[in-house]
């Protein structure tokens, strides 16, 4: 059923039957309508795909859940009082268009329908990026999305206040058609059972405490430099279709553009943004999830790695 892994070293390789065969009794909690409302542009996901990929992973995921609650009481029972409860954390990492957005709703709907019904948050860190004009006053507006576009600092205290289990916990608002940080809007978590984070860079290291520190669990999507460039130019075109013709849309000179312009400029901002920011600070991270999903040329997942343990 398994098979030695490819890439990387430390990890079980498993084809996409053998993966689905580890689904066990995990509730499938969404139909095909819900699953519509869940996709991202350009995703191919079906119904067929949840039940195969994520329910083993929800299936795992509440696994590993319970034995963090189970270690906490042992803990709690050797030093002879309670532990306070803290919501189990997972990390979602991956490229820009390789589908984070759409497999993390998924699973946070999966994640919702367990028996004891756990309250669930998703979390993106785009709210974490420092606004264009503080990013424009550094010269860092042309690397948004690498590590230094984000306040690191804020991050980490938000996930370690959610560790701490403090009552609320405050997070700022990204809006993508002003593509810019919504200062004068906060998300508050008031105690959730689950978190789910995602991110391009949420796996980095550093030489402070990093982010992925608190996470319990942590996932990152992987597909071809070949296939997420393609994807990209593909989804920025559906774009310019779309969202860019909003008249307050930070990309709305984009919209008139042909075909042939548009598919030029996605190559260009792919080429000097997003592919070296690949190259250099995301894909180097895989090798630190948890679980790896290899996607294909056709968007589904067609091999899982899962961590030695």
């Amino acid at each position: 059923m398994v098979s030695a892994p490819r890439s990387p070293n430390g990890f079980l390789r498993f084809e996409r039957d053998a993966w689905s065969g580890l689904k066990g009794d995990a509730p499938l909690t969404l139909d095909e309508r819900e699953l519509e409302q869940l996709r991202g542009i350009g995703s191919v996901m079906n119904i067929e795909d949840v039940v195969q990929i994520y329910l083993p992973i929800s299936r795992l995921l509440a696994i590993r859940r319970e034995a963090r609650r189970q270690l906490r009481e042992s803990t709690g029972a050797f030093l002879g009082h309670e532990l306070p409860a803290a919501p189990f954390i997972i990390g979602l990492a991956g490229s820009v268009a390789v589908g984070k957005s759409t497999t993390a709703r998924v699973l946070e709907a999966l994640i919702a329908g367990w028996p004891d019904r756990p309250s669930v948050e998703l979390v993106t860190t785009d709210g974490f990026l420092m606004s264009n004009a503080e990013l424009e006053a550094l010269g860092l507006l042309a690397r948004k999305g690498f590590p230094e576009s984000y306040d690191r600092g804020a991050l980490r205290r938000f996930v370690s206040a959610l560790k701490a289990g403090e009552p609320e916990v405050r997070c700022r608002e990204y809006s993508h058609l002003i593509y810019d940080v919504m200062p004068d809007r906060e998300r508050v978590l008031r105690q959730p059972d689950v978190v789910i984070v995602e991110g391009l860079n949420v796996l980095q290291t550093g030489s402070r405490a990093c982010v992925s520190d608190y996470f319990d669990f942590s996932i990152y999507l992987h597909a071809s430099l070949t296939d997420l460039r393609d994807w990209y130019v593909s989804r920025f075109l559906k774009l310019r279709d779309t969202a860019f013709r909003n008249p307050h849309s930070y990309f709305r000179r984009y919209a008139e553009e042909g075909d042939a312009a548009a598919n030029a400029r996605a190559l260009e901002i792919w080429g000097t943004i997003n592919e070296v920011n690949l190259v250099e600070n995301i894909e180097p991270t895989r090798g630190r999830a948890d679980l790896i999903l290899e996607k294909g040329r056709d968007h589904r997942v067609n091999a899982v790695f899962l961590r030695r343990t």
